[in-house]
């Protein structure tokens, strides 16, 4: 049954109490509420209630085997959630929350199998945004949230995006502008010896290595395909546009050789072609519709404007979209990890 999804703006740093009153207490009733965070739009329900959670991958198309990130307004919350926590945990809880890092920790028995997939880990994080913090303080409890997108789309960084994908199927959008970070939290697992990064994204191995010592990178972390998923984006083709993406990675010159070569030989088959490349490349193409990054040498500008650029190249009606990729070295690594899984596999390496 299609609902009548309400769409409400806020302010991005002051939100009006009695919308924010409102979507918390659509949370507390069952509903579904997107709403924004400092890295894309989430799609959230109360953690704690295994039928709301449901909804979520109900309205998403999402596959039930792919956990979930529970998102807090404050430490208190993580009672409910999590057996134990490591000094390790606190001393990233202090350097990086609130923000784009969400924690692997051992699940209490309360949550729901519905967040964890059956896992005995569960993902929380808090997020560094006013309207985030807000509506959950509002809600009075934890919130499950995953991107606010179908399954497998690219995550949506403004509330037009979340419109897109799911007006009709949730109960209220909280519109508050665009996503600062553009791609999701890193995720960090803390169950294992040596702490163990399943998700990059918005924190960078770099910066948590600087706080706790050596970390990890999952093989699945780096494109790979994994049997069952201890976090979401490592299984399944992520990100992705509705039509084929083809990533080109390697040195820059034979790159832009190769999107070049790849965009001719598509336009003699009669196919319309997008580009997305960064600034030093844009200006070697020519023909086809070109939608430029950001420059190479800042990746976290491309992070932000990863998604929302697909989504363009999307909506110009091209039939593919080659795409350039990237060194992945501190936010490059989530960059390349959006794209590689976008690509579904279509990876040429020059």
């Amino acid at each position: 049954m299609e609902l009548r999804t309400a769409y409400w703006q806020v302010d991005p740093v002051e939100p009006r109490s009695e919308i924010i009153d409102r979507a918390g207490m659509i949370l507390r009733r069952g509903g579904l509420v997107a709403f924004p965070t400092e890295t894309v739009y989430g799609l959230g329900a109360s953690a704690l209630d295994g039928r709301a959670v449901r909804r979520i991958f109900e309205v998403k198309g999402r596959p039930p085997d792919n956990p979930l990130i529970v998102h807090v307004a404050g430490r208190e919350m993580l009672r409910p959630l999590v057996r134990s926590w490591p000094a390790t945990a606190e001393k990233l809880m202090a350097a990086f929350w609130p923000g784009p890092l969400t924690l692997v920790l051992p699940a209490a028995p309360g949550v729901p199998r519905e967040v964890t997939a059956g896992l005995d880990t569960v993902g929380i994080r808090m997020p560094a945004h006013p309207v985030a913090l807000a509506l959950i303080a509002s809600a009075g409890i934890p919130v499950a949230a995953p991107s606010a997108n179908l399954s497998g789309r690219p995550s949506p960084t403004t509330a037009g995006h979340v419109l897109q994908d799911l007006d009709g199927r949730i109960d209220a959008i909280l519109d508050a502008g665009p996503a600062g970070v553009g791609v999701e939290s890193t995720v960090l697992d803390l169950v294992a010896d040596v702490p163990v990064i399943l998700r990059p994204g918005g924190i960078t191995p770099e910066e948590l290595e600087k706080v706790i010592g050596k970390v990890k990178v999952d093989p699945g972390a780096d494109g790979g395909d994994v049997s069952r998923p201890r976090s979401p984006g490592m299984k399944y083709r992520h990100y992705a546009p509705r039509v084929p993406l083809v990533l080109v990675e390697g040195e820059p010159e034979r790159v832009a050789a190769r999107l070049k070569e790849l965009a001719d030989n598509y336009r003699a088959l009669g196919r319309r072609v997008g580009i997305l490349a960064t600034a030093e490349t844009a200006g070697k193409l020519n023909g086809g519709q070109v939608v430029v990054a950001g420059s190479r040498q800042n990746p976290a500008a491309i992070a932000s404007r990863l998604f929302a650029a697909l989504r363009q190249l999307e909506g110009r009606g091209v039939d593919v979209i080659l795409a350039e990729g990237i060194e992945p070295r501190g936010l490059g690594l989530a960059v390349m990890n959006r794209l590689r899984r976008a690509a579904g596999g279509h990876i040429e390496r020059v």
